[in-house]
């Protein structure tokens, strides 16, 4: 596939006075913990971000499965949490690895590793899970598309938090823009651009998050896996269209000098997310 980098300045894009909103200037650092005789160990908003993410899911998971239409118990959901988390660790890892910097950690495997130098993948996060969840249900007997409805409803509370983590950071910002709400990232040049986290954060995380509490309240989970393509196909819709105005990676640019990368991971989630629903609908249609 031919790629291109995305021209991200048009002439006279920016003649007119802009009213920008101010990055709030964050230390990504939220503390740090002193070592007797070593040093201190630095506690990032993104490690904060994945830990109260999983524990919130873990937590909110429980409360879900407590409901008297889950055929999944609170405690098997709790036993789910280590698998998960290794599940969106590794998977998380490998898929940023596999689908956006293939090259330089064959020429580095050394670095594959290095996951604190940042590089997480959601796709690859979420095969990990899908893996796990498959493991844990056969090795526990417990029904799988129940336990994969009431982990994806929860999903949306890390999905959230991580995204503002990344804007916290001044990472993964958007494309230039002449919008009166664009800002000036710390370390994307002088030109303003979308806060495209903060996008991220309103539609795959509080606004699915919404959606899916209210699918659960109306007795969803008597559907099995009709949560599970909501949220499938409704996160690859939300990323396939923030992606118009986040900023392509700068190594792979876009493809066709239209679809980037997270574009054309996406499009399978929302095919594959439709299918489950009307699997779900099928099946409950049926019985």
């Amino acid at each position: 596939m031919e790629m291109t980098e995305f021209a991200v300045y048009k002439p006279g894009m920016f003649d007119l006075p802009l009213t920008l909103l101010q990055f709030p200037s964050i230390d990504p650092i939220a503390f740090s913990i002193p070592i007797p005789y070593v040093a201190e160990l630095p506690v990032r908003w993104y490690a904060l971000a994945y830990i109260f993410g999983l524990i919130g899911a873990w937590r909110y998971g429980m409360w879900i499965a407590a409901r008297p239409d889950s055929v999944v118990t609170p405690e098997q959901v709790d036993g789910f949490l280590t698998w998960a988390i290794a599940g969106v660790v590794l998977g998380g890892r490998l898929g940023y690895v596999l689908f956006y910097n293939l090259p330089y950690y064959v020429e580095n495997p050394g670095q594959i590793l290095a996951a604190w130098r940042g590089g997480m993948a959601f796709h690859g996060g979420l095969a990990g899970v899908v893996i796990a969840g498959f493991l844990y249900t056969a090795k526990n007997k417990i029904a799988r598309w129940t336990l994969a409805d009431i982990a994806f409803a929860a999903a949306p509370i890390g999905l959230f938090l991580g995204r503002i983590a990344n804007f916290v950071n001044g990472e993964l910002w958007g494309r230039t823009t002449d919008v009166s709400w664009a800002m000036v990232f710390p370390n994307a040049g002088d030109l303003p651009r979308h806060p495209s986290q903060l996008y991220e954060a309103a539609l795959e995380g509080l606004l699915l998050f919404i959606i899916l509490f209210l699918l659960v309240r109306r007795g969803a989970l008597a559907r099995p896996g009709l949560i599970t393509g909501v949220f499938v196909a409704g996160y690859g819709l939300s990323r396939y269209l923030v992606e118009f105005v986040r900023e392509p990676d700068p190594h792979l640019g876009l493809m066709y000098d239209f679809v980037s990368r997270g574009q054309l991971l996406s499009l399978p989630m929302i095919v594959l997310g439709l299918w489950f629903i009307w699997r779900a609908r099928r099946q409950s249609a049926t019985t």
